[in-house]
């Protein structure tokens, strides 16, 4: 990386700090990094396609380049609004991955920490929570598991709860933030059947969490929550029909990813009554993440593979960004 690069990075995350300590608004991404793994087998997880000698060639070189591109990213999205405060991922491979990003890319500069689960998914696929510490105190993290009805074998990736303090207007208060990665529509009833189960699993969270929250706090409190992540199904799917929350997505805004030339919201950012949103979630689509459809025209997000050939993009979903008010 060049040194030009790296500092306007470091210019940027100052000034962008220094403005996060002034304002009194929280910017929060999610985003679906595709298949952000290191080059390290995992034993017990069907990561060998991801080795340098696996079916992929997941190289050195080529991890590095997606962790800088990531780092460019967030740099991008630090501008007159501030650094992003908050940071959901999905398709992250585990600890390592996160470690090296957040202290070996470009990214150290920002100062973020982070939690993530350790799901069983055969793949080692994880969810995680980046955050800056001096705008959000952690105080509880729980890893919740989604099983399929009448087992316990665990079926798909964990859900991420994460509570923690966030200065405001009247001093502090507590946000809840859950991070989830829902399971795709591969396999057909199978795959819908879990992802129904899995959305039970995370309505089920949300209405424990405002039941406590009422019951503890004063009369008329309401928690303040807020969930991120790729829900692989659109906000017309039946898997809301349940849902506790507001959608936030900008209904101007096409969507996060590109299926077959239609581009749909599937990667959703939903808030509880008690938060305010300062904008609409809304696709952050700089235009190198962005390629020509050659096959069914417009544009569409460049992925890092075509299949299993290496295509050099950063990720085939769009990061999104929601702005809320404190």
């Amino acid at each position: 990386m060049n040194r030009q690069f790296l500092l306007c990075i470091i210019i940027t995350c100052l000034a962008a700090c220094a403005l996060a300590q002034q304002r009194r608004s929280l910017r929060i991404v999610s985003w679906n990094v595709e298949n952000l793994f290191d080059t390290i087998d995992d034993a017990g997880f069907r990561d060998e396609e991801f080795l340098p000698e696996g079916e992929r060639r997941w190289s050195g070189a080529r991890y590095s380049r997606k962790l800088n591109d990531v780092a460019r990213v967030v740099a991008a999205m630090s501008d007159s609004c501030g650094v992003p405060d908050l940071i959901g991922l999905c398709e992250v491979e585990n600890d390592s991955v996160l470690t090296r990003l957040t202290t070996r890319s470009p990214l150290r500069h920002f100062g973020y920490d982070y939690v993530i689960t350790h799901s069983s998914d055969a793949r080692g696929i994880d969810v995680a929570l980046l955050f800056q510490p001096s705008r959000f105190r952690l105080l509880e993290q729980n890893i919740i598991n989604v099983r399929a009805q009448g087992t316990q074998t665990r079926t798909t990736r964990d859900i991420l709860y994460v509570k923690g303090l966030v200065s405001t207007n009247h001093g502090a208060d507590t946000l809840h933030v859950i991070v989830v990665h829902l399971p795709s529509k591969t396999g057909g009833r199978a795959g819908d059947k879990l992802r129904r189960q899995a959305a039970t699993t995370l309505w089920d969270v949300a209405d424990s969490i405002m039941r406590n929250v009422r019951y503890e706090a004063a009369a008329g409190s309401q928690p303040r929550i807020v969930v991120i992540g790729d829900f692989n199904a659109t906000a017309r799917d039946r898997i809301f029909r349940r849902c506790p929350l507001l959608i936030a997505d900008d209904p101007a805004a096409a969507g996060t990813y590109c299926y077959r030339g239609f581009w749909q919201w599937i990667d959703h950012a939903l808030h509880s009554t008690s938060v305010h949103p300062f904008t609409p979630a809304r696709p952050f689509a700089l235009p190198w993440l962005l390629e020509d459809n050659s096959t069914y025209g417009g544009q569409m997000p460049r992925r890092t593979f075509r299949g299993t050939f290496y295509h050099g993009g950063v990720s085939d979903h769009l990061p999104v960004v929601f702005d809320i008010c404190l």
